[in-house]
C-alpha cells in the first residue's frame, strides 16, 4: 500500500512471488487476498502435516508450527494453505525440483491439482534431477526465470484479467 501511495507500484500491475520460505508465504498470500494479478511460486509447501512426514527437516518444520501434528492438530490445520485454496483467484506458476527433500515436488502438485480443479490459471514445471535450489543443471534456472517471466507477462496486467475484488 505504502509503494503505491508513493507512486513507486502500479496498483494494476502487482504481482507476488517467492521460493522457498517465499514460495511458503507467496502460496499464503493468495489464500488471503486477490490484489495479485500473478502468482509465481517455487518450492512452497500448501499442507504442513504432509511436509512434514515427507521433508528432510521435520523438526524445523515442528518447532516452526509450535509442536507435532498430533500435539497440535489444529495449528496444522490453521495453517496450512491447503484448506483455503477455495478462495484463490490468482493464475499460479510453480517450480518444483523432482528430487527436492526439502519441500517435497507433492507439495507442489498437490498446490497445482487444486488450482486446477478450482478452475484458476496454473502452471507447474517440475525439474527432473533436480533438488531443492535448482543448482544440477544450469539451463532449468535459466528455463525457470524465462517461464516465470512469460506468465507474468501474460497475467501480471490488470486490464488482462477478469475484475478482482480486493
Amino acid at each position: 500500500d505504502t509503494l503505491i501511495a508513493d507512486g513507486i507500484a502500479d496498483p494494476n500491475r502487482l504481482t507476488v512471488g517467492g521460493f522457498s520460505y517465499g514460495g511458503f508465504l507467496t502460496n499464503w498470500l493468495i489464500t488471503q487476498t486477490t490484489r495479485f494479478n500473478a502468482a509465481v511460486s517455487g518450492a512452497g509447501p500448501v499442507e504442513h502435516v504432509s511436509l512434514w512426514g515427507t521433508m528432510d527437516t521435520p523438526l524445523y518444520i515442528a518447532s516452526y508450527i509450535g509442536g507435532y501434528p498430533w500435539e497440535i492438530p489444529e495449528t496444522y490445520y490453521e495453517e496450512s494453505i491447503m484448506f483455503k485454496l477455495g478462495y484463490v483467484q490468482t493464475p499460479t506458476h510453480i517450480v518444483s525440483g523432482a528430487n527436492d527433500l526439502r519441500v517435497p515436488p507433492s507439495e507442489s502438485v498437490t498446490l497445482e491439482r487444486g488450482l486446477h480443479y478450482l478452475g484458476v490459471p496454473v502452471k507447474l514445471l517440475l525439474f527432473p534431477n533436480e533438488g531443492h535450489d535448482l543448482t544440477i543443471n544450469p539451463w532449468h534456472g535459466k528455463i525457470k526465470v524465462r517461464e516465470e517471466l512469460k506468465w507474468l507477462e501474460k497475467y501480471g496486467h490488470a486490464s488482462l484479467n477478469k475484475s478482482r475484488p480486493q
